[in-house]
């Protein structure tokens, strides 16, 4: 597959239209449901913190959470090009056969920033010097749920220095090069961006395992995103700023996830799968899989297929092991009144239950721990009345639950004890009351007992919802204690 001069080749217009059908797909979505809280776990990229392989998308590192990754490519070239100070290819030099890497850290910031720093080259003067990097990432929305996520952000790399005089860029791969002289391949110190991200749940196969999720990225930058098109042995057939890419994330185990990503950077389509067991994450990429060799063979590190690989831990102080488990988008409970099995050894008496014709009340509609609302009918006597034939709820007793757990009764709830939740800790507020189950989105839990916040609700939350009973709700603010 090759990439034609001032454009996109094959796989990459496949991959655009594969990203901008999603960012479609999700904005209906989100048209037809408010947004509501939980983005997958995203995986580290190769330099830059999280995200795919050398790509941002919009959502960020968790509050105080954090990132330590190690990178790295094999590449290896029959001849090098040389070139001219135009930046012209004039020649061909000798076979080169390297292995390069970078190291990077990152953390998170409110939930609302991520920044980090890399090390891409330390190396003497004559050969490069040291190629620092800085980078941060601002998350302007997010949604909870499925959804469009929205940010902007910066990198930023020091130039090589090869003590002759000359200004140097720094190239996409992250090796001092001396053929990238500032003057032919323009400025990438500084690559400015603005991202969206789609965020969809996948197809399931049934159960937690191999639950899966789906993002969609599409972005626009300059610097390294969008610099050096012209210059033939390093950006032929460049996007002109626009990067996109697309993501699987799949449940293995309740501790693990695996990612696999395609994405193309501004000048490479990058393929890869990352797995992540509780932070603990490994990686295997294919890089520059959209260029085709020439005739008499490559002669450019930039656009030529490459195997790399990525090691990296994510860390969380707020976690029990301090290790980040991997997460996933909320699946919706199925709407069902469960009906528990008699015990053992037990007479059952049965009785036949009147349905009620047509009764006359007042109909309501009771939210239910699992996060659905289920219609009901109160008579004018006080009589609660379930189902389509109208039966008084207490006549279904003790063989009819409602869905869901419940904090009345527990100790924690009845003795007002505070709820600590993401690092802060709630307080309950006031009495019960009644809530539509359509405004609210499962959060997280407490011993057993469901957590919920408002489906508008940013990071990082303040109000908590805390099903009390069938219909009944408390409300637990951040700081109360």
């Amino acid at each position: 597959m090759t990439v034609g001069s001032g454009g996109v080749g094959t796989a990459s217009r496949a991959l655009l239209a594969l990203v901008v059908f999603g960012l479609a797909g999700a904005a209906a979505a989100g048209a037809q449901t408010p947004p509501t809280a939980q983005t997958p776990t995203m995986p580290s990229t190769l330099r830059y913190g999280s995200g795919l392989l050398d790509i941002p998308v919009s959502s960020v590192l968790p509050h105080m959470s954090g990132t330590a990754t190690y990178s790295g490519f094999w590449v290896g070239l029959d001849r090098t090009v040389l070139v001219d100070g135009a930046g012209n290819a004039v020649g061909f030099g000798p076979a080169s056969d390297a292995y390069h890497w970078d190291t990077s850290v990152a953390f998170g910031l409110f939930d609302r920033g991520e920044a980090g720093v890399s090390v891409q080259s330390l190396k003497g003067g004559d050969t490069g010097g040291d190629v620092w990097g800085l980078f941060g990432r601002v998350r302007l929305w997010e949604p909870i749920d499925q959804g469009i996520g929205l940010a902007v952000g910066a990198r930023y790399l020091t130039s090589p220095d090869f003590a002759d005089g000359a200004r140097y860029s720094p190239g996409r791969l992250g090796f001092a090069d001396s053929r990238l002289v500032r003057d032919y391949t323009g400025g990438t110190n500084l690559s400015a961006y603005g991202v969206a991200t789609a965020y969809l749940r996948g197809f399931d196969a049934g159960g937690r395992l191999w639950e899966n999720d789906v993002t969609f990225t599409l972005g626009y930058g300059g610097g390294m995103f969008k610099q050096g098109g012209a210059v033939g042995f390093y950006g032929d057939g460049n996007a002109n700023g626009w990067f996109y890419g697309t993501s699987v994330n799949m449940r293995t185990t309740a501790r693990s996830q695996l990612t696999v990503m395609a994405e193309h950077n501004g000048f490479d389509v990058n393929v890869g799968a990352q797995f992540d067991w509780d932070g603990i994450r490994a990686g295997v990429n294919w890089l520059a899989s959209n260029h085709a060799e020439p005739q008499g063979g490559h002669s450019s590190e930039y656009q030529k297929g490459k195997l790399g690989i990525l090691l990296s831990v994510a860390v969380c102080p707020n976690e029990r092991t301090f290790r980040c488990r991997p997460r996933m988008m909320r699946r919706v409970e199925p709407d069902t009144i469960r009906i528990p099995a008699p015990p053992p050894d037990t007479v059952i008496v049965r009785s036949e239950v009147t349905a009620v014709p047509t009764p006359v009340g007042e109909d309501i509609v009771v939210c239910l721990a699992t996060g659905q609302n289920i219609p009901l009918r109160v008579t004018a006597a006080g009589d609660t009345l379930v189902g389509p034939t109208f039966a008084p709820l207490e006549s279904l007793r003790p063989a009819m639950t409602f869905a869901g757990g419940y904090a009345g009764g527990a100790f924690w709830y009845e003795g007002n004890a505070v709820i600590t939740f993401e690092g802060a800790d709630f307080g309950k507020l006031g009495d019960t009351f009644p809530i539509d189950c359509d405004q609210i989105a499962r959060v997280g839990q407490n011993q057993g007992v469901p957590l919920f916040a408002d489906r508008a609700a940013e990071r990082p939350l303040v109000i908590l919802f805390v099903p009390v009973r069938p219909g009944a709700w408390a409300r637990y603010e951040r700081g109360i204690r």
